[in-house]
């Protein structure tokens, strides 16, 4: 008995430390499952492109494209359309990216505050006024993509934010308050306080196991406490029916 005793104590306090992060991962869960996934993308934001038709006749070889552009032969070439011109977007065997016009082989990256504000422009359906554009050399807590990026904050109350990659003039990540919110219960919810995007991290596994064990042990512990409860009501009972002496 003392034996249990002691493992009903120790099991009472894995089970508070452990039920705080089940009550974590709850209450994360509520939240993300509560908030809308398209205004969490801010999906709202997004302004449809009209395909434009690319003048492939007047596009050169991508190699002699490259070569212009004073790049290595690449690895792999992309035709697409960039601000209403047809462009090659070049990886090289390093995995490197750039941008160069189709037509001529100049080389547009990496781009410039101004073309990154005209391509967030471009991608953005409202008509808030730009707040403010700031450059990282690298990834952000929010961008989480490896590579150097324009962000183009809108003044829209939303706290909307543009990423703007500057060696393929794309935006790469969209941001927002609701995203912002979305993202810190996300980090909870997955226990990955630093990068917020591995789900498989050892704590996470660590915390999942003992929630588990602690759960077991719990249910291991109810028997013998329900197994002594229905034998003392059916001795009250056995005694009461019991005819007086």
């Amino acid at each position: 008995m003392a034996a249990i005793r002691w493992l009903i104590r120790i099991h009472k306090w894995v089970a508070l430390i452990v039920g705080l992060q089940v009550l974590l991962w709850v209450l994360s869960g509520l939240v993300m499952t509560a908030m809308p996934i398209e205004w969490v993308r801010a999906e709202h934001t997004i302004r449809a492109e009209d395909p434009a038709a690319l003048d492939l006749a007047a596009a050169l070889p991508p190699g002699e494209a490259a070569a212009r552009a004073g790049l290595p032969p690449p690895a792999r070439a992309v035709l697409k359309s960039f601000q209403g011109r047809a462009v090659y977007e070049f990886q090289a065997a390093d995995g490197s990216l750039a941008l160069a016009d189709a037509a001529t082989g100049a080389r547009l990256s990496p781009i410039g505050e101004e073309t990154a504000r005209a391509v967030a422009r471009a991608a953005f359906s409202g008509q808030a006024e730009i707040d403010s554009v700031t450059f990282f050399p690298a990834a952000t807590w929010e961008s989480r993509r490896d590579t150097p990026t324009w962000r183009i904050d809108f003044a829209d109350g939303e706290g909307t934010r543009l990423y703007v990659a500057t060696l393929t003039g794309e935006v790469i990540a969209r941001r927002n308050d609701a995203w912002r919110v979305f993202d810190f219960f996300w980090m909870l919810h997955i226990m990955d306080y630093e990068d917020r995007t591995d789900i498989n991290n050892p704590l996470v596994i660590i915390a999942s196991a003992a929630a588990l064990v602690t759960t077991i042990a719990g249910f291991a512990l109810l028997f013998p406490w329900l197994k002594r409860l229905l034998f003392n009501r059916r001795r009250r009972k056995a005694q009461a029916g019991s005819p007086p002496s």
